[in-house]
């Protein structure tokens, strides 16, 4: 089953990237946002066309993740479309939210594309966000046939790799991948803020990639983070172990230990999968 109508709920980033690549295989994307003016952006980048009501084949849930389980229940009151994603990068929550209100989980896919930039808002999005990144899908044992069929063809028109995946698992997977890391790149950039013109003036390369998504908005991390707190902070905690292991060891002049970090970061390193 294709997608030929979508409705984009949330003009931000993710939502608009998301419609851009819909637009540009054809589909008839609506889209919807208390933000008035985010719409009125993503329609003037070619997004789609303001929702009216319509109903459609899928509808894609681009709010906050304490925002989605309310927006679900208010669409399908609506029976604004045959299936429902979301694309919030916590997953437990937004799914108990779900179940609490008595959302129908057959035709609701939780999702969550890993994907994104260190800008936000419509303006920053793009159609080719997704192309080879991996997108989790979160089924549960009652998702419907059809529902997980569309989420999937949502994902190969953006150009994503869906990946299946237990809600917990992901929880505790993007804590390692990509939330801890934001708050590690965080606190090296906010040590820049005490250092003089003169240090600043000799940054290079290595450093501008270390904090580049520390440029991120927030009190979207903010967000984020307050949904998956418990694996961040024990991902943090085996960071600031190593971190406070190197110090010790570059006080003493011993630097066998901080080498074998060294070697521990590259071999991390080695496993991060190429894009594409």
């Amino acid at each position: 089953m294709t997608i030929e109508k979508a409705l984009v709920v949330g003009t931000g980033l993710i939502g608009t990237s998301a419609a851009l690549s819909l637009r540009e295989k054809g589909v008839a994307v609506h889209l919807s946002d208390i933000d008035a003016q985010a719409v009125r952006v993503a329609r003037e980048l070619g997004a789609g066309r303001e929702w009216t009501g319509e109903e459609v084949d899928l509808a894609v849930i681009a709010v906050p993740p304490q925002l989605v389980g309310e927006r679900l229940a208010e669409l399908q009151k609506r029976g604004a479309a045959r299936a429902y994603t979301d694309v919030a990068s916590v997953k437990v929550d937004p799914i108990a939210d779900a179940e609490r209100l008595g959302c129908d989980m057959t035709s609701y896919v939780p999702g969550h594309p890993l994907a994104g930039r260190e800008r936000s808002g419509p303006a920053a999005a793009r159609a080719g966000l997704f192309a080879g990144r991996p997108w989790a899908l979160c089924p549960g044992p009652g998702t419907g046939a059809e529902a997980l069929r569309l989420t999937r063809g949502l994902v190969a028109l953006c150009g994503a790799e869906a990946v299946t995946v237990g809600a917990a698992e992901h929880d505790s997977a993007v804590a390692l991948v990509s939330h801890a890391p934001h708050v590690a790149a965080s606190a090296v950039a906010a040590s820049l803020a005490s250092g003089d013109d003169v240090a600043l003036s000799l940054a290079g390369q290595g450093l501008r990639d270390v904090t580049r998504i520390a440029a991120g908005n927030p009190l979207l991390w903010r967000r984020i983070l307050s949904g998956n707190a418990v694996p961040v902070a024990a991902v943090l905690d085996r960071i600031a172990a190593d971190l406070a292991a190197a110090a010790t060891a570059l006080r003493a002049g011993d630097l066998d230990d901080l080498t074998e970090l060294l070697r521990r970061g590259v071999d991390g390193h080695g496993r991060i999968p190429a894009i594409g």
